[in-house]
């Protein structure tokens, strides 16, 4: 009997520690357009702390044009998603426009919840205003030029949201001239209102610019809680 419960607990000891090792769900993070993946590793390391395991992907998002973006990103995803387990989504800026692509058309069948942080889902007024501008076309390539608001061909892109997503958005600058382009509450570069999509689960404002939302306190509390909720902390905002 007694070499029985010597051979229950240490079966006991080692799925535990087993359990205790397995890594938690995937989160894809994807960055926005003429940045890289270390402009999202602050909310990176954020997930990482909570047990996530987080694929922070680098993709030449001035190179291509949108839909050429989606089939090249989906391929490395493809290679990195090994296990089974639930895989989220988060998308910043024009990287948020890509998660949707990439849903639409390779959707992985162990789909989370998805958070798009700052999207410009109806583009960006600011595109408007400098799309012809040379310098503009030099530095965000052929995406940029389909950035611009009232878009129908990226909106069909990007396909319908039936799926888990939640939109954080937000509502401080620290560029006054785009502000003034876009007239309106916005983030300095993409408005409130652009950011509202149909479908989206939930959304919600928090005082970031645009520039810095990856690294915003209250933006990573706000993804978490998403993460976690499928819903955002309401009382968090106020």
């Amino acid at each position: 009997m007694k070499y029985l419960i010597a051979f229950l607990t240490v079966i006991f000891f080692t799925n535990a520690s087993q359990a205790e090792n397995v890594k938690g769900d995937y989160v894809v993070l994807l960055h926005g357009i003429a940045r890289s993946s270390s402009h999202m590793e602050s909310l990176a390391a954020r997930l990482e702390a909570e047990g996530y395991d987080v694929i922070n992907l680098d993709y030449q998002s001035t190179k291509h044009k949108l839909e050429k973006l989606i089939d090249l990103i989906n391929e490395d995803i493809s290679e990195k998603l090994t296990e089974d387990k639930p895989a989220h989504f988060i998308g910043y800026s024009m990287g948020g426009l890509l998660v949707c692509g990439i849903l639409s058309k390779h959707r992985p069948e162990n789909l989370g919840r998805v958070i798009q942080l700052a999207s410009p889902n109806d583009g960006s007024e600011v595109a408007d205003f400098l799309k012809d501008n040379f310098l503009y076309k030099a530095v965000y390539g052929p995406a940029g030029q389909q950035l611009t608001t009232n878009n129908n061909s990226t909106e069909k892109m990007l396909g319908k949201v039936d799926y888990e997503l939640g939109v954080i958005a937000g509502n401080s600058t620290i560029d006054p001239i785009s502000s003034y382009i876009i007239g309106g509450d916005d983030d300095g570069k993409v408005s409130i209102k652009s950011t509202k999509v149909k479908g989206m689960k939930d959304h919600v404002v928090v005082s970031a610019s645009h520039t810095f939302f990856p690294s915003n306190k209250d933006v990573h509390k706000q993804t978490l809680y998403f993460l976690k909720n499928g819903t955002f902390n309401k009382e968090q905002e106020e």
